[in-house]
């Protein structure tokens, strides 16, 4: 025996994180079988074992993301009392992101069906929560889906400053008032 330990096999959820780490660091190319295979230390057959083809991987890439990045908010602002309390929960914690690179990387990768596919579909599904929220705080259904509109798109627009020019957003005690800014800018107002 040579004293070195055996490689613990990969598994599928390991090349999706690998993935995903990719895509935030370089953008969709960088989610490719060589460079992948490279980071985790293993083989191109490692990855045919599990996937058939890159776009099974970014189609089970992108399911990974959805179940994280929005299955588990939903999940955590639900829990929440009740709506003003949602709402507050899920500032904290989409705000509390802002300077993650994957959602802008998926973002400036629409163009691929998978991930332009995953985008639509996580999009409308963060709307529809929000407007439930909205809703649950005496909002009628237009008024409920025009603030979620709305707050999303602001919550996008932060997460482009954060990358485009971080200097924009404060930092601090300053970042903590810009929050509860926010928060009384979305606040309900039925």
């Amino acid at each position: 025996m040579d004293g070195s330990s055996p490689r613990r096999r990969l598994t599928a959820d390991d090349w999706t994180g690998a993935a995903l780490q990719a895509i935030a660091e370089g953008g969709l190319d960088a989610a490719a079988v060589e460079p992948l295979a490279k980071r985790l230390g293993a083989t191109k057959g490692s990855f045919y074992w599990h996937f058939s083809n890159r776009r099974a991987l970014l189609d089970r890439t992108m399911e990974t993301w959805e179940k994280v990045h929005t299955d588990a908010v939903i999940a955590a602002t639900s829990a929440a009392p009740a709506a003003p309390e949602r709402l507050a929960e899920l500032l904290e914690i989409v705000f509390g992101s802002i300077g993650e690179p994957l959602e802008l990387a998926l973002l400036a990768a629409v163009d691929d069906p998978s991930v332009g596919a995953a985008v639509a579909r996580v999009t409308e599904r963060r709307v529809d929560h929000v407007a439930g929220l909205y809703r649950a705080a005496g909002l009628d259904e237009a008024a409920a889906r025009s603030s979620a509109v709305a707050a999303v798109a602001l919550y996008l627009g932060h997460a482009q400053l954060a990358a485009a020019a971080p200097s924009t957003l404060p930092e601090g005690a300053a970042w903590t008032a810009h929050l509860t800014r926010l928060g009384e800018l979305l606040a309900p107002r039925p």
